[in-house]
């Protein structure tokens, strides 16, 4: 994990280089698109009022748990006691980009969805909010983490929403095996280089032409960047969207050439 003064320039340096995120001056039409009717887009959605209450229930929760850790930083799982508010400080993705997500599934309208990650469940929330007809399939590490997100889901009154709770390792093959096609997933699991590609390769098996993947955090620590470049030069890939905190990538067979581009956000 890069520190705080590494991540600040890099995130500078972002700024300065990528694209303006108004769309001026971008050619790609599927691009611009993305940015002014995905990015752009300011509406307040009916479900970010009631998810948001629920982060902050979480936030303010003080209460402990016990966390199985299967993540980056550790070589076997680890057992730690922590406080509910600390790891929702911790693991949540910000409302900005949670609600991202969820605009980029009422645009696109996906039906089978997957998420490596479920924490506490905030992003699946806006994941399955956003397009009630879909099924969302999320795996989570740890059981206690597992049982607050379930819960959460229940006060939402979500029924789209199918949690696994197990190490990604062997919870996401099993699934593949049963299931041939995704339209889009989210990556939020164990970053580092790794563990991150294999995931990108077991996925290339059962995605499409209009399939999408969101990966978090890819400029978190160098593993994480050099996992980012190998995905997004990868052959299949045929367009990028850097946006510094996620990467985007798709596979739509429409464009003349690869694209790999930074947007502002």
């Amino acid at each position: 994990m890069y520190g705080h003064f590494t991540l600040a320039l890099k995130y500078f340096r972002y700024l300065c280089t990528a694209a303006n995120g108004k769309g001026h001056g971008v050619h790609s039409p599927f691009v611009f698109e993305f940015i002014t009717r995905i990015l752009n887009d300011r509406r307040n959605f009916y479900a970010f009022e009631s998810i948001e209450k629920i982060r902050q229930d979480l936030l303010s929760n003080h209460d402990t748990i016990e966390i199985e850790d299967f993540g980056a930083g550790s070589r076997v799982a680890k057992t730690n006691t922590r406080k509910i508010s600390a790891v929702a400080k911790g693991s949540l993705k910000p409302a900005k980009y949670s609600q991202l997500l969820f605009r980029m599934i009422d645009f696109y309208a996906p039906g089978q969805i997957i998420e490596l990650g479920t924490s506490l469940g905030i992003t699946t929330a806006y994941l399955a909010s956003a397009n009630p007809t879909a099924t969302v399939t999320t795996f989570e590490g740890s059981t206690a983490v597992a049982q607050i997100a379930e819960k959460n889901h229940r006060l939402l009154g979500l029924k789209n929403i199918i949690l696994h709770q197990g190490n990604f390792d062997t919870e996401l093959p099993k699934w593949l095996v049963q299931n041939k096609s995704i339209d889009f997933a989210f990556i939020d699991g164990n970053h580092a280089f790794k563990p991150t590609v294999a995931y990108f390769e077991a996925l290339l098996e059962v995605v499409h032409e209009n399939s999408i993947l969101v990966f978090d955090d890819i400029h978190w620590s160098a593993e994480m960047e050099q996992a980012w470049a190998h995905i997004s030069a990868h052959p299949r890939v045929t367009l990028s969207i850097d946006l510094f905190f996620i990467g985007v990538v798709f596979f739509r067979k429409e464009f003349a050439q690869k694209q790999q581009v930074s947007i502002r956000f």
